[in-house]
């Protein structure tokens, strides 16, 4: 039962008591709380593109995906086939599960680029005669209408006119015997009408006295007059009765005819909202989908900026601490991790993340990481985390670790004797993996630890003999303390040997200890790393970061003196210790130091560059409003020539046609030729101004770069080919000499042409109209952004003209990627949104120099 112990320690059961929350029906609500965990990575898979896929759904809804009007009615189909006689509210409840259905399948039938959820509902069955038949028959109250059948429509006809005219009857007593009457009412007991008469005048209305009122001075009484009435109404209403139970029954019948396939029916909206359920969380948790790698083909474990999913509920729901990530970067040789280092310095913490976010990657769900999200899909999550000390079983902290230790070896070994690959288990652990399933939601929660942030990365792998091949096991072992609680010497022994052979039958461990001597496996076996949590002397507190490839010093002596032991006592104990460990402790606190001082650096750098990026963002967005201000401007140029053109037309017209009226005389001549003079004058361009006396710019000088409207420093003096360097800010750039000026706005002097042979000039052929191809299209979608850019490179260096780039919308993330590739991209001169015939915002036309 080591499975359902891990899925106690991790919490499992909180994290889907959270995911529940999300779900839009009570059946999808017990699904989460009860959440199957894949013995496949098949499933699994399957199940992430489920997820995605309803994620992609949610974002295109605008209200999200409904489940309005499904209820859960699975008691009355079972009800149904034994022959049980279905209530109006369950039969109400039927019709509209069906109809709620039929309004998912309808919203996912509009959307056929979701394979998955279109494969899912392909034999739904919705029943929508069965509904309408409810509906007939079954009121808004849940009663039998009168339109259900002609035989019930009289019936009630006969009880109207019974209680009109037994109503009628009591009311002409009423004002009749008024002076014995208690009030002018008439009421019902039971079934029967009767009306409230003074306790001494009940001699005045003879009938049957079928109530008393507490104080006994009215007497509730049916006159004789009526009874017969009365029977007669009792006897009809036996009619209604059996006459809506003979409808119900049909109906019932109805339904269980067709049991199979609404219990299928309540399957796949259980799915539905499961997948919802799943999309949803993982939107809330800001989460990204999983990636399953394989590491026996060199991929690494990838979880950046990972999250413990319960530690984020905490801080939204409970007003806990902010929720410090993780960074868990493991390359494909490393199979156990130590992290050394004190108490409650977030090393439990980082175990129960790993662990929940390889069980969150099975079931489906997204993972609490910055993307990419890259982990190995894991047979088994098998823990070894808090204290199992029992009073009750006289079981120690030691020998509780080892007891769950050995259940933890034996699940290994279970999965090695298997023959049928992957979840090929035998039928007894078939039997326990099913009871792990159902017992694990009933396990007790534990207080979640203290947040933490570390950073783990491994190094580059280190090539030493003699180790072993890597074998191909695909269980994920966690560790806490391994090997404390007994004597320190046999304890570090234990905990060596155990690690050993973990590495062999285990795709990663990782461990928490005390044990100075761990530190010593990797530099024996590349299988191994090393990670310390960093304490902070000067405060006496972790920093809840993890550094990689350094071990944990020791530091109870330090603390010690801090806290006020005497330092002879403090002295006496270094005596002990030797000088050895000061030395290893004195190059640790080097190693330290030495790391700190490259992230101050490697901060700095990433400071400078996130301001280049910036700069050079601003820089393009400038220079490229600067060329649609000079586009803008040329084309109303362009308009204002035209119009000119035409308005000196019309005008050059009329005179020519007043010349040609009658016999021009010479004075008519020099009126027209004036007229024309006037025109030419009118219409002339007007000249432009002469340049101002140019320059040339030397090395330090100031000048304008008007395209980009800055100034910048002049680096080198133009070359042959009119071209120098400048600087702006942190960036250097090469412009050309034409498109800069002086300060004062001079132009630069022309560089005078090397004196060559003229070549033969060309006219540019003429170039025809760009048509889409299968040639010039490429599609990416469900493709990584990286693995997009490295497709347009090649793309775009193959292209003659321009290429239609289809990368649908989702989350828009994809085309994001590629508008940020091609706007860096040297071959690029610009691009835009397709027409709407060829995809509209879901494909980018990008046009090649």
């Amino acid at each position: 039962m080591i499975q359902s112990e891990t899925l106690e320690l991790l919490e499992w059961h909180r994290l889907c008591q959270h995911m529940s929350t999300f779900a839009a029906t009570k059946l999808g609500a017990r699904a989460s709380r009860h959440l199957p965990i894949p013995d496949s990575r098949a499933e699994s898979e399957y199940l992430v593109k489920q997820t995605k896929e309803v994620y992609e759904l949610e974002n295109r809804l605008t209200t999200g995906l409904s489940f309005e009007g499904i209820q859960d009615i699975g008691d009355s189909l079972e009800r149904a086939e034994i022959q049980g006689v279905l209530t109006g509210e369950e039969l109400l409840a039927i019709a509209t599960t069906l109809a709620g259905t039929r309004n998912l399948r309808r919203v996912i039938d509009n959307q056929p680029d979701l394979p998955i959820l279109n494969q899912l509902i392909a034999d739904l069955r919705t029943y929508p005669e069965l509904e309408q038949e409810i509906h007939r028959c079954i009121d808004d109250r849940a009663q039998v209408a009168d339109r259900a059948s002609q035989k019930l429509n009289d019936i009630r006809n006969d009880l109207r006119k019974l209680r009109s005219q037994i109503t009628q009857k009591l009311q002409n007593i009423l004002q009749v015997k008024y002076g014995a009457v208690q009030e002018q009412i008439i009421t019902q007991r039971g079934d029967r009408y009767v009306i409230p008469v003074k306790a001494p005048q009940k001699d005045a209305i003879p009938g049957i006295v079928h109530d008393t009122s507490t104080s006994g001075a009215t007497l509730y009484i049916e006159p004789h007059s009526i009874v017969p009435w009365g029977n007669q109404l009792r006897q009809t209403t036996k009619k209604e009765q059996a006459e809506e139970e003979a409808i119900r029954r049909i109906l019932t019948q109805q339904v269980a005819a067709v049991k199979p396939d609404l219990e299928r029916l309540l399957a796949i909206v259980t799915t539905l909202d499961l997948a919802s359920a799943r999309a949803r969380y993982s939107f809330w948790l800001g989460a990204n989908p999983p990636r399953f790698i394989q590491r026996e083909e060199n991929e690494t474990i990838t979880l950046r900026q990972l999250r413990h999913p319960l530690l984020e509920w905490q801080h939204q729901h409970e007003q806990g601490s902010a929720v410090i990530p993780v960074d868990l970067l493991i390359q494909p040789q490393i199979r156990v991790v130590t992290i050394t280092g004190p108490n409650t310095g977030g090393k439990t913490v980082s175990l129960k993340t790993l662990g929940l976010a390889a069980l969150m990657a099975k079931v489906g769900l997204f993972v609490p990481a910055r993307e990419p999200v890259e982990i190995p899909w894991f047979e088994k999550v098998l823990a070894d985390i808090g204290d199992e000390q029992s009073l009750q079983q006289s079981l120690s902290t030691f020998s509780g670790h080892i007891r769950r230790i050995s259940r933890i070896l034996e699940a290994l070994g279970e999965g090695e004797r298997g023959t049928g690959g992957q979840g090929d288990k035998g039928d007894k652990e078939d039997k326990e993996d099913k009871e792990d399933k159902e017992e694990f939601a009933s396990s007790s929660p534990l207080s979640p630890p203290t947040p933490q942030r570390q950073v783990l990365q491994a190094g580059e792998p280190v090539q030493r003999t003699g180790s072993s091949p890597l074998p191909t096991p695909h269980s994920l072992v966690l560790l806490d303390e391994v090997g404390a609680g007994t004597d320190p010497a046999e304890g570090s022994a234990l905990a060596i040997a155990l690690l050993r052979y973990l590495a062999d039958n285990a795709q990663l461990t990782m461990a928490t200890t005390h044990f100075g001597e761990l530190k010593a496996l990797k530099y024996e076996d590349e299988r191994f790393e090393n990670a310390s949590v960093e304490f902070d002397e000067s405060t006496l507190s972790p920093t809840y970061r993890l550094l990689w490839g350094i071990p944990g010093r020791s530091n109870a002596l330090a603390i010690a003196l801090r806290l006020g032991l005497k330092p002879e006592v403090v002295l006496q104990a270094k005596s002990q210790v030797g000088e050895a460990s000061d030395e290893v402790n004195q190059v640790i606190a080097g190693l330290e130091a030495q790391r700190r001082r490259q992230e101050t650096k490697a901060a700095e750098a990433q400071n400078l560059l996130q301001q280049a990026e910036r700069l050079y963002k601003e820089v393009s967005e400038k220079s490229a409003n600067l060329q649609e201000r000079e586009r803008s401007l040329r084309a109303s140029q362009e308009v204002a020539v035209q119009q000119a053109i035409a308005s000196a037309k019309g005008e050059i017209a009329s005179i020519i046609r007043r010349l040609q009226k009658g016999t021009p005389t010479a004075q008519d001549a020099q009126e027209a030729t004036n007229a024309l003079n006037q025109i030419s004058q009118k219409y002339q361009a007007a000249q432009q101004e002469k340049p101002k006396a140019g320059f040339m710019p030397k090395v330090g000088d100031r000048i304008r770069i008007p395209k980009l409207g800055q100034t910048a420093e002049v680096l080198t003096v133009p070359d042959d080919d009119g071209e120098l360097s400048v600087r702006f800010g942190i960036m250097k750039m090469t412009v050309k000499l034409e498109d800069v000026e002086s300060l004062d706005g001079k132009k630069p002097e022309a560089i005078a042409p090397v004196a060559s042979k003229p070549a033969k000039v060309t006219p540019p052929p003429q170039s025809a109209p760009a048509i889409r191809t299968s040639q010039n299209t490429v599609d990416l979608r469900g493709k990584r952004v990286a693995d997009s850019e490295l497709i347009l490179d090649k793309a775009i260096s193959e292209a003659t003209g321009p290429i239609w780039i289809i990368h649908g919308h989702g989350t828009g993330k994809l085309r994001q990627g590629v508008h940020a590739f091609l706007h860096q991209h040297k071959r690029v001169t610009r691009f835009e949104a397709a027409e709407q015939a060829d995809g509209g915002s879901g494909v980018t036309v990008a046009y090649i120099e």
